[in-house]
């Protein structure tokens, strides 16, 4: 309906532009004046008439001045006949220059059926328009339930990528080796009887590069790579989706040895039967037909199934049990030597200055997944461009870290000076307790700068990669958190709201230590709760909690218990190096900003000692 309304404006239009034009060349080319016979023997025998064209009944006379008027004459008689009737006088006649004009029978039959022909011609192509949309609109319908993959072909080099674009994950591309060696020479694996996975199921968390490494799976084999979304493939109408699984596959065979790659697919491959998540008919048909068209009645040889997830918790068990998606690649996020292959991956088409040094961005990066070191990158040569510089140095890179981690600064959030004053001390009370207490990250900066909803930031990185976290570790942690909480409340006998995000984190933490990983030693090694990322819509939704009442007192006492322990050890830091705490936070207030060097400063001045900061790998 959208693209008819445009036909009916643009034929509005052209009708309005023809009678535009129309009625500017008829103004132009208006007749000149008429005259009666009897006027025009008064002229000529007045010697006023130089000549007289005759074209049929038109006559056109032309004066001594050059002037144009015009006459008409009965059809049945001649010019010279009517002048003679009325008396002309035959001197002055001869005078004047009589020419007889045929007129144009092409000319005559046009001007006698434009007016007719103009209009029936309009007519017709409105109606042509009008045919031309139902017939694409018919097509549309038709082609419906028609595959939407984007299909990318091994030759085309601007698309494509291989294993030497995606830096990292060592362990998956040596996983997916095997399936490359297949895709080039399937002849043999199969004449020794081995039979390739079907499927392999990419899992893990955003950004870390899942739909990039299946790319490069298709570049290195040179076979086609057909790339949808597992959202396309639901509609409102039952029966599409599976449709355009059968046609995707299709497409694949008949250019087959080929990928597909289902971006998503736990937006289509949810576990079926699972009540409000799963229930929706027109998903579950989608996914009865992947089954089916994966390990079925017409199995395929040729064909690699890809799929992308970070939710593998919610997926259908029938999809990964052996035969179908029974390869599993998981894709952590990358350690710090993985973060400077993929920076200086990023780096190959920017500008870098002499004084930028990768190897210290990856180390104050830790948590960060490809995207997002793709976005420091692109930041930092912003940050370059919007200064005027042709190179982009290691301050913008430092600058980006702070802003992909906590958002932009906002300049115009300013604050009183008492609220100043006041985040000040909640801030040296974070720096101060995470640099005393021994298991806590140590501080790289602290500033008093909005980013995001914080009114300021302290600014933490670990002293090394970690990926087992200990209780000591998070106990620490706790306490750091309660710093900002407990230094306002010393300092000003006062609370404020901008400790409301750090004791929610901290209540989760002490939640899990309890619930979770059995940390806790009155609760001792039990999970009361199962895994978050098991809870979605439609399965655990009704289900109730598996302890009894007692139990969830006896957590709440537990986790109350262990805050309140967090909050002492806060207040026992802060109280002993009280005098640190101050000269902190009036650092802070006059400067708004405090470096590492600075901090460690301040630290061996009050005689705190300091954490190593060298990152081992």
């Amino acid at each position: 309906m959208k693209n008819f309304s445009k036909n009916i404006i643009t034929v509005l239009l052209i009708f309005m532009l023809i009678a535009g034009v129309y009625s500017l060349v008829a103004e132009q080319t208006s007749l000149p004046k008429e005259i009666s016979i009897s006027q025009l023997v008064q002229e000529i025998n007045a010697g006023n008439i130089k000549a007289i064209e005759v074209k049929g009944e038109d006559l056109k006379i032309i004066f001594q001045d050059d002037s144009i008027k015009s006459a008409k004459k009965e059809a049945e008689t001649s010019l010279s006949q009517t002048l003679s009737n009325y008396n002309v006088s035959k001197d002055q006649l001869v005078k004047v220059s009589m020419a007889v004009k045929n007129p144009s029978g092409l000319w005559f039959w046009f001007g006698s059926l434009l007016p007719f022909l103009l209009p029936l011609f309009l007519i017709i192509f409105f109606f042509w328009l009008m045919a031309r949309q139902v017939k694409s609109t018919s097509l549309q319908a038709f082609s419906f339930g028609k595959s939407r993959a984007r299909m990318v072909e091994p030759g085309n080099l601007k698309e494509r990528v291989t294993f030497k674009d995606v830096a990292g994950v060592h362990e998956a591309k040596e996983e997916l080796m095997e399936i490359v060696e297949f895709l080039k020479n399937p002849k043999k694996f199969l004449d020794i009887g081995a039979r390739i996975p079907k499927g392999v199921l990419l899992m893990g968390a955003p950004g870390t590069g899942k739909t990039l490494l299946a790319r490069a799976v298709a570049g290195e084999a040179g076979v086609p790579f057909f790339h949808i979304s597992g959202s396309e493939f639901v509609e409102m109408f039952v029966g599409v989706g599976a449709s355009r699984v059968r046609d995707l596959f299709k497409d694949a065979k008949k250019a087959a040895p080929a990928i597909i790659f289902v971006d998503e697919i736990d937006a289509v491959a949810r576990q079926r039967g699972a009540g409000l998540g799963g229930g929706h008919d027109e998903r579950e048909q989608t996914l009865n037909q992947i089954l089916v068209e994966m390990d079925g009645f017409e199995p395929h040889e040729k064909v690699i199934v890809m799929a992308a997830t970070n939710r593998p918790d919610v997926l259908d068990p029938a999809l990964l049990r052996p035969g179908r998606f029974d390869r599993r690649v998981i894709l952590d996020l990358p350690d710090v030597k993985d973060r400077e292959e993929i920076l200086n991956i990023h780096a190959v088409k920017k500008p870098l200055g002499e004084d930028v040094n990768l190897r210290v961005i990856s180390e104050r990066t830790p948590g960060f997944s490809g995207a997002d070191l793709q976005n420091l990158m692109n930041e930092g040569a912003i940050f370059a461009a919007r200064e005027n510089r042709k190179k982009v140095s290691q301050y913008d890179l430092i600058r980006s870290i702070e802003k992909v981690m906590l958002g932009p600064e906002r300049k115009s959030h300013l604050l009183t000076k008492e609220e100043k004053k006041i985040a000040a001390f909640h801030e040296a009370g974070h720096s101060l307790v995470a640099s005393v207490l021994l298991y806590a990250d140590p501080v790289h900066k602290i500033s008093l700068v909005s980013r995001g909803k914080a009114a300021g930031y302290t600014l933490k990185l670990p002293l090394e990669e970690r990926h087992l976290y200990s209780k000591k570790h998070f106990l620490d942690e706790l306490a750091v958190f309660l710093g900002g909480y407990t230094a306002e409340k010393l300092v000003f006998n006062d609370l404020t709201t901008g400790a409301g995000d750090d004791i929610y984190r901290a209540t989760e933490i002490a939640r899990d230590l309890v619930v979770r990983y059995g940390m806790s030693d009155k609760m001792g090694p039990v999970a009361f709760e199962g895994r978050e990322e098991m809870i979605f819509l439609g399965r655990d939704f009704s289900s109730g909690k598996n302890y009894s009442e007692e139990v969830a007192k006896e957590i709440d006492r537990e986790v109350k218990r262990i805050m309140n322990d967090a909050n002492k050890r806060a207040k026992n830091v802060l109280i002993k190096y009280r005098e640190a705490l101050e000269r902190i936070a009036n650092e802070l207030i006059e400067k708004e900003t405090i470096e590492r060097e600075e901090f460690d400063g301040i630290l061996k001045s009050f005689g705190i000692k300091l954490k190593e900061r060298k990152i081992e790998v």
